[in-house]
């Protein structure tokens, strides 16, 4: 079984919502569409209050060349633009649509058949891409468009589909995989298409078996197309991580995937492609888990762009009384939320509920220098250096050290006998980092 070299941890799983089905949220009365939803330029509105919109409509445009569209998730009028707060207190422009009342939500029909779809160029497939506004719907939320653009003189020979799904608690990939897994199998070979890539694996780890035995049968008529199994390590689905596993090679520090020819995507963006091709319909939507061990009703959900994030913790049962903190993402690299008025944006994967008896941080402790930081990361640093370096403002030192190949996947923390703040001391170094550019 498959994983990558060094470092990593097995952390529970807490996968409650494992066997849960896809449910569609219902519409809300008032979605309210952040216009910063991508890594890169945020998007710019082509709106204004009054304008009648159409579900899958662009209501706001590119924002520059990393940047993607933003499209009306449902039929409706926009009330205003005007800023909201995000999950993580930042105000930032956003366009308040009220849904028609007679809106609702129809399956799309497919609008290219097989052969339309064969007949594609490359070229073809980047532009309904970059029209449809997809971006990394794994959390990183890069413009896929760019991301199939390979640059001149680089060459993708693999595409590595990212199942994995490593984090506590997220089951919306294995929810996926196991109902759209056809789907899924196409848009992977739409992926090979427009990059010119000759093979295709679809990585998932050994803990979803129906997903795994879902994905095999959907590639077994694809020749160029293969499920590999990967062993249950957390950070399994960290583009480096996965590369090595799969296919033995290293990605150089600093580097892109592409230096090693390869191009890597989650499984929610392989069935965004699919939907964007041959349906044409936009990004719009995508599956969420709301879980914790106290929430009533936990499951994955299909929620609209722009719904606000108390209307879909209500839907499942609500704040718990005794509810300490409400994580958007997952419990590893996810970060805590300031205010559930904020609303579903496409990097959303989730909402972790904890109970203040877990929410709350231990007790911070001196460094022993037991070393664990340094044996669980996967990217062979110092994290006990860096948490003194930043303690000391040693920007420059922090870069030395290879402060900005940090992944931010926790593992340092986690493995903390003295509960360090590692990880947030390691952010606070690169953010420094960044302003010095």
């Amino acid at each position: 079984m498959k994983t990558f070299l060094k470092g990593g941890i097995h952390p529970p799983e807490y996968k409650i919502t494992a066997d849960s089905p896809i449910v569609r949220l219902p519409i809300p009365p008032e979605l309210r569409i952040m216009l910063s939803q991508c890594i890169g330029a945020p998007s710019k509105a082509i709106v204004k209050p009054g304008d009648h919109v159409s579900a899958g409509q662009i209501i706001a445009e590119a924002g520059g060349f990393v940047g993607a569209p933003i499209h009306s998730p449902v039929n409706g009028t926009v009330k205003k633009i005007e800023p909201t707060r995000t999950a993580q207190g930042i105000w930032q422009d956003s366009i308040v649509i009220a849904p028609d009342e007679e809106s609702v939500e129809n399956a799309p029909d497919q609008i290219r058949s097989d052969q339309e779809v064969d007949n594609l160029s490359p070229e073809d497939v980047i532009a309904i891409v970059g029209e449809a506004g997809i971006v990394g719907l794994g959390g990183a939320t890069f413009p896929t468009r760019v991301k199939l653009s390979v640059p001149k003189g680089k060459t993708a020979t693999t595409v590595l589909i990212n199942g994995a799904e490593c984090e506590p608690c997220l089951t919306c990939d294995d929810a996926l995989m196991r109902s759209e897994a056809d789907k899924i199998a196409k848009g992977t070979l739409l992926i090979m298409k427009a990059t010119g890539a000759t093979e295709g694996y679809i990585g998932i780890e050994e803990n979803k078996p129906r997903a795994i035995e879902a994905m095999k049968k959907a590639s077994e008529a694809y020749s160029n197309l293969s499920v590999v199994t990967l062993k249950k390590k957390y950070p399994q689905g960290g583009e480096k991580q996965l590369i090595y596993a799969i296919t033995g090679k290293t990605v150089p520090a600093g580097a892109l995937p592409i230096e090693t020819g390869c191009i890597v995507d989650n499984v929610a963006t392989a069935f965004a492609i699919y939907e964007a091709v041959y349906t044409g319909r936009p990004s719009t939507e995508r599956i969420l888990t709301v879980t914790g061990p106290e929430v009533t009703n936990p499951g994955n959900y299909l929620v609209k762009n722009g719904t606000p994030l108390s209307f879909i913790l209500e839907y499942a049962g609500g704040l718990p009384e005794d509810t300490g903190k409400v994580i958007a993402g997952g419990p590893m690299m996810g970060r805590a939320i300031s205010t559930i008025e904020a609303t579903a944006t496409k990097g959303l994967s989730g909402l972790v509920v904890l109970p203040q008896s877990v929410a709350l941080r231990k007790q911070e402790g001196p460094c022993i220098r037991c070393a664990k930081c340094v044996s669980v990361c996967p990217m062979g640093l110092e994290p006990y250096l860096m948490i003194l370096q930043a303690d000391m403002k040693m920007w420059d030192e922090m870069s030395q050290h290879g402060v900005m190949n940090c992944l931010e996947c926790g593992c340092c923390s986690y493995a903390c006998p003295s509960h360090r703040p590692i990880l947030d001391m390691i952010k606070l170094g690169k953010q420094e980092l960044r302003k010095k550019k």
